[in-house]
């Protein structure tokens, strides 16, 4: 189709205020039929402040929304999807014992029957042929009538989309919608991304990942601290002129030196297995020693880890900590032991969204009695709120996080600064191991630089990390090893030196490359295939 240059929904002079926080400073923006625009900022630029006034969640303090050329405003988030202007966000909330369909029509389900006060019934036969058309347009590859409890995080999110499709949307934005697919099932989103553009929607477009911007994206707006400070055609744009726009600076070196050098033998895991997720799952883990572990989307990374912290249960195997072996039932067994976990899921697994800082800060100090620092931060049943306004503070000041007070409910920081607090929190215990998933998920590249020198610095004062991350620069630039799990097997392990791109990307993939270089050969046994998500590990909240 041709394109249209009219826009459909045009911001002019958008300003918000929080108090005395100026979140939006005169942002202007337009939205085109058939078009991606990419808005790109650093967290804490505006973007969520900016989404939820388009979606009717704020109304703005000054300036005009226009759609179609006339001014409006929406009242309310059912007014904004009214008007077809529908978000698809980076942390999914659904009802998880309901089904896809049921979740793709909350609040509008098809009804039949005469319109007479309660005589009219759900249509669950038009429901789902309807949803069911919407995921094939998505490419899910999974029925309407699948309960959402047994899908992945990747599935999540094409009933998301999904849902956007069912409404008819003419605006769709899309915030962070790729954070927890894999590589193949990106390469399939970018093709749903064109296939809105070519229906004439048009398409606002979140992400940190630049090559996600340049692949789908027609022209981009830059925010800074509220304000517009940039635009253009993305076929003119370069990522280091994005960066030094996004951040007023210019990022020169990502990824710091890793200084340390592993010394003696903190964590060693024997025959961790799981009946459907994971099994035989061998390595060491040294004193100041980084250990990455890469995979593709349903390798079973994040199951394991949780396994480590007593969050598994079905879970078998031996650990041992400084060589006496342990027994870890629940996550209070594994933080006595002296380890940590900053889940892949913040907002779910993480913290709680609702509590402040300092309380999101002290929830690990409180496990309960068996851990060592139980009784610093209490007295009887009481908390020592003095004392724990002391542990804020200072992780605050340490791992600079940018928070009015710390009273702040964790909901009202950036995602970056929410991973500092969900990391903040652990590091208050003074662990042995640290065990990170997917640590920079959904921040953007100057935050990623924070939480990399975090890591170094961790590793320097003699902490252990586990690294697991689906980004293999991540892992190539900081771990001093490499653990490869595909389809909840270890298939093989390299060495910092020995590591690179393609081999690593092939062992994870399965397939067959001459790798005469790595620690450990490749094997080809293939376990089931391991979910991506389950309730376990929200108990990390606690």
């Amino acid at each position: 189709m041709t394109e249209s240059t009219s826009p459909l929904l045009s911001l002019r002079g958008i300003h918000k205020r929080f108090g005395p926080t100026h979140a939006l400073r005169g942002v202007d923006l337009d939205l085109v039929p058939g078009q991606a625009l990419a808005l790109i900022g650093e967290n804490g630029a505006g973007k969520s402040t900016l989404v939820k006034t388009l979606t009717g969640v704020h109304q703005p303090d000054e300036g005009r929304i226009l759609l179609d050329g006339q001014p409006l405003r929406f009242a309310d988030t059912q007014a904004a999807q009214a008007a077809g202007v529908v978000a698809v966000h980076q942390e999914t909330v659904m009802f998880e014992e309901l089904t896809a369909a049921e979740n793709i029509f909350i609040g509008r389900p098809p009804m039949k029957g005469p319109k007479l006060p309660g005589l009219r019934v759900i249509d669950w036969a038009t429901m789902n042929a309807r949803a069911q058309q919407a995921l094939d347009q998505v490419g899910a590859g999974f029925a309407a009538t699948t309960p959402v409890k047994q899908l992945s995080l990747a599935q999540r999110h094409l009933i998301e989309i999904a849902r956007a499709l069912s409404q008819n949307a003419r605006v769709v934005i899309l915030d962070e919608p790729t954070a927890a697919l894999s590589q193949s099932e990106i390469r399939d989103f970018y093709g749903i991304v064109r296939g809105l553009k070519a229906r004439g929607v048009a398409v606002l477009f979140i992400t940190h990942k630049f090559d996600e911007l340049f692949a789908v994206c027609d022209r981009y707006v830059v925010l800074r601290d509220g304000a517009s400070v940039g635009h253009g055609r993305m076929a003119e744009a370069d990522e280091p002129g994005l960066v030094r726009l996004m951040a007023g600076r210019a990022i020169e070196q990502i990824y710091p030196e890793v200084r340390s050098q592993p010394g003696q033998t903190v964590l060693q895991v024997r025959g961790l297995s799981h009946p459907t997720e994971f099994h035989d799952l061998n390595f060491e883990l040294r004193r100041g020693e980084i250990l990455g572990f890469y995979g593709l989307v349903g390798a079973g990374r994040s199951e394991a880890m949780l396994a480590l912290m007593g969050l598994n249960p079905q879970a078998r195997g031996e650990i041992r900590i400084d060589g006496q072996r342990v027994e870890i039932r629940d996550p209070a067994d594994a933080i006595a032991a002296g380890l940590a976990c900053v889940p892949e899921e913040r907002q779910r697994q993480g913290g709680i969204l609702a509590f402040s800082v300092r309380h999101n800060i002290s929830l690990a100090a409180l496990a309960g009695p068996r851990h060592a620092v139980h009784g610093r931060y209490s007295r009887g049943p009481w908390l020592a709120a003095d004392q724990e306004g002391a542990l804020a503070a200072g992780l605050i000041e340490r791992l600079s996080i940018k928070t009015a007070s710390q009273d702040t409910p964790l909901s009202g920081l950036s995602g970056g600064n929410q991973q500092k607090v969900v990391i903040g929190k652990w590091l208050g215990l003074q662990p042995r191991v640290v065990i990170l998933d997917e640590p920079t998920k959904g921040i953007d590249v100057g935050a990623k630089q924070a939480v990399y020198r975090l890591i170094a610095e961790m590793v320097e004062q003699g902490l252990a990390v586990i690294l697991v991350s689906s980004e293999l620069p991540e892992v190539m630039n900081l771990a001093h090893r490499i653990v490869v799990m595909k389809r909840g097997r270890q298939v093989a392990e390299f060495t910092r030196e020995a590591a690179d791109a393609e081999t690593v990307v092939a062992a994870a993939s399965g397939l067959q490359l001459t790798r005469p270089h790595l620690a450990e050969p490749v094997h080809d046994a293939v376990a089931p295939r391991p979910s991506t998500d389950g309730p376990a590990g929200a108990a990390l909240a606690a």
